[in-house]
């Protein structure tokens, strides 16, 4: 995913949606596809149900709220917990305040997760209270 001179090594996604450096969207944003965010969203970011869509979100770009997406590849800030049903690859620079729930997931030195890592098998949905063991990969922080 990310090498030693962290230049990003994922394979490039098809993007039907780009989030500008310059843009902010306040409230709740669905979609279908690729999304891509260097600006600042301020609401909940889902996925459509049963799609496969992926969400990149630069070092550039921020999230507060509550993101629900398949694959997510994560080097900005979110405020909010954070569900990847399918994959979940956090950057160097990824900072993320809240629970995070993963089926797989890859994270880079230097990402922080102020919050608890729940392993999920694949096609389970995060119950209310769910404890799950933490844990935390080869080189990650936790706060």
């Amino acid at each position: 995913m990310f090498s030693g001179d962290n230049k990003q090594t994922t394979t490039r996604a098809r993007i039907d949606t780009l989030i500008g450096k310059t843009s902010r969207l306040d409230g709740d944003l669905r979609f279908k596809g690729g999304l891509h965010v260097d600006g600042e969203i301020r609401g909940n970011v889902h996925a459509e149900e049963g799609s496969d869509s992926m969400l990149s979100l630069s070092q550039h770009g921020s999230i507060r709220g509550e993101v629900k997406v398949p694959v997510l590849v994560i080097n900005g800030t979110v405020e909010g917990d954070v569900h990847a049903d399918k994959r979940l690859e956090l950057g160097p620079e990824a900072r993320i305040t809240g629970d995070v729930y993963y089926h797989l997931v890859q994270i880079a030195v230097g990402a922080t997760v102020n919050g608890k890592l729940v392993h999920k098998p694949a096609g389970t949905a995060p119950v209310a209270g769910q404890k799950g063991r933490a844990e935390a990969p080869e080189g990650a922080k936790r706060a």
